[in-house]
């Protein structure tokens, strides 16, 4: 079973990772449990999400080792100071690998800052706030997508209030389960329990 690694740094915006995490973590109806969600941070020192949760991590940057499926950078308010230029390595390494790398809300800023956005196809908060702090390590302007999530290639990248389509991308790019399953999954979020239910 591989790892996914979810890179959460002090701040981090818990409610981009919990839901698919969680979809990641659980078996699914149909075939077998491919991925195993794990945690990763600056050290292995409690780190305490926007909402109060504290969490401690299960690896500290440089005890990740080479099984892992995907690397996936949880938004937050930490990804545009000095102390988060580190995780940049474990970027790189998921990308040299042909691994899955993923990235929301502020986790996106944060690659466009280390040159990660110029050659493919991305979105992020805002075009503006994207080109503001990521300077002239930006020049990916022309591939800027105004949508909720985009993918392209093994990069994949949201705004802060697209943690389902998001999933939704991870999953599929994972293949973690039928496309069907990961369907349902993000319907049944989206349009909430009775308009899902009514539409079945």
């Amino acid at each position: 079973m591989e790892k996914v690694l979810f890179v959460l740094l002090e701040e981090y915006a818990d409610w981009e990772a919990a839901s698919i995490a969680a979809a990641l973590n659980e078996e699914p109806e149909q075939g077998e449990k491919l991925y195993e969600v794990k945690t990763v941070s600056l050290s292995k020192e409690p780190v305490t999400s926007i909402g109060g949760f504290r969490t401690l991590p299960d690896y500290a940057l440089d005890e990740v080792e080479d099984d892992f499926a995907g690397v996936i950078l949880i938004g937050g308010n930490s990804w545009r100071k000095e102390e988060s230029k580190p995780v940049i390595e474990l970027v790189h390494r998921a990308l040299d690998a042909e691994k899955v790398v993923e990235a929301i809300c502020d986790g996106t800023v944060f690659l466009g800052m280390n040159g990660i956005l110029n050659n493919g196809a991305h979105t992020s908060n805002d075009l503006a706030e994207l080109q503001r702090a990521a300077g002239e390590n930006y020049t990916g302007e022309s591939r800027y997508l105004e949508q909720q999530a985009v993918r392209d290639g093994n990069l994949i990248t949201a705004n802060g209030s697209a943690n389902l389509e998001f999933g939704k991308e991870v999953l599929m790019a994972l293949e973690a389960a039928p496309q069907e399953e990961i369907d349902e999954w993000y319907d049944f979020f989206k349009k909430g329990y009775y308009e899902f239910h009514a539409s079945k």
